[in-house]
């Protein structure tokens, strides 16, 4: 019996997803989770063979868990859904031993042999998420300009994202047009539309 943990803060969607595993005879839904951090805390407790995560949840996401998981727990296979299967988020998920990455439209019948599949040790990327991250490249921007615009994404001014980031106004600017500039982009509003398009913050 192969036994999972699912995490998603959607109620509706985790609980249907649990019942259509349940129906598998080799599966187990052995615990259950709405956020981040409920998902660290009921894995350490129940150890499953493979955590099934949402890609956004509130407290940590998807990633930050799959992250901790795979330090604390390398026999849990962990498996990414995702209803943003943007470029950056598969190549940051893989980067941090994320063994399955699917989109939310897949079947559970998709899903559960995806499962079987990295519980065995193998791995699965949905091939038109796949095709999306090879098409569209690494990023060109460095971790500290990622950070900067990802601080600029709300429309925070240039010394808020300063005091923030613990970094000189003038700096902030350099980073932004750096940004900018490596992206294309007409200004900075524009940088963090487009990073975060392909999932780069």
């Amino acid at each position: 019996m192969i036994r999972l943990l699912l995490a998603d803060d959607e109620n509706l969607i985790r609980v249907a997803l649990a019942q259509l595993l349940d129906l598998q005879d080799d599966l187990a839904v052995v615990a259950q989770a709405a956020s981040g951090p409920e998902a660290l805390a009921v894995a350490r407790a129940q150890r499953p063979d493979v955590a099934v995560l949402d890609l956004q949840m509130p407290g940590l996401d998807g990633i930050g868990v799959a992250e901790a998981l795979t330090a604390e727990l390398p026999g849990c296979g962990v498996v990414m859904v995702t209803g943003h299967g943007r470029p950056g988020h598969l190549k940051r998920a893989l980067a941090v031993g994320v063994r399955g990455f699917l989109p939310k439209t897949t079947s559970a019948t998709t899903l559960a042999t995806v499962i079987r599949s990295v519980h065995a040790g193998g791995r699965y990327v949905d091939p038109e998420l796949a095709a999306e991250a090879m098409a569209a490249g690494d990023s060109p921007l460095t971790p500290r300009e990622a950070d900067v615009l990802e601080l600029a994404a709300d429309g925070a001014p240039v010394d808020e994202i300063a005091e923030r980031a613990a970094l000189s106004p003038g700096t902030v600017r350099n980073y932004l047009s750096s940004a900018t500039l490596k992206l294309g982009a007409a200004n900075r509003h524009d940088a963090c539309a487009v990073a975060r398009r392909l999932g780069w913050i």
